[in-house]
């Protein structure tokens, strides 16, 4: 059915009255794939992404309209993480390795976004988030030579 030939080949030149029946066939066969392949896309999206999104009557100008708006939600959600990791505190409810498990899927999170920590950046935020009951843990923590040998048996 070629309905990815509008997302595949540039729209061909507008019909004249010139134009032989050969490009008519191929300008219709392009019309065809690009209203079927804007129909499925903006049927596939949610409302709210459809209704941010300018009215484009190109599919392939539409999809990369939608990149774009991702590429610019992706940066957001890369702060809103690193602010939430930053600004992380142990209060001492629940259960600490679950507390360090939420800190560390929040680094995996970022990893996806191309923003990466090492180890030791976890293993430092994790400390300064502790309140000070956890003193004795990292004096401990910090003299000990395998930097990431204590926390992880946690």
């Amino acid at each position: 059915m070629d309905l990815d030939y509008a997302l595949r080949v540039d729209e061909p030149a507008k019909l004249t009255d010139n134009s032989t029946a050969e490009e008519k066939s191929i300008y219709e066969k392009w019309e065809r794939s690009n209203r079927m392949s804007l129909m499925i896309i903006k049927h596939s999206i949610s409302d709210t992404i459809r209704g941010a999104m300018p009215e484009e009557e190109n599919a392939k100008k539409f999809l990369s309209q939608i990149a774009d708006r991702f590429v610019a939600s992706e940066k957001v959600e890369a702060c809103t993480l690193l602010s939430k990791l930053v600004t992380m505190r142990y209060n001492g409810k629940g259960n600490i390795r679950e507390y360090i498990m939420e800190m560390s899927n929040l680094v995996t999170k970022m990893k996806a976004l191309k923003l990466e920590f090492s180890q030791e950046i976890l293993v430092y935020l994790v400390l300064i988030s502790l309140p000070t009951q956890f003193g004795p843990f990292k004096i401990n923590y910090n003299t000990q030579r395998e930097k990431n040998g204590l926390l992880m048996s946690l």
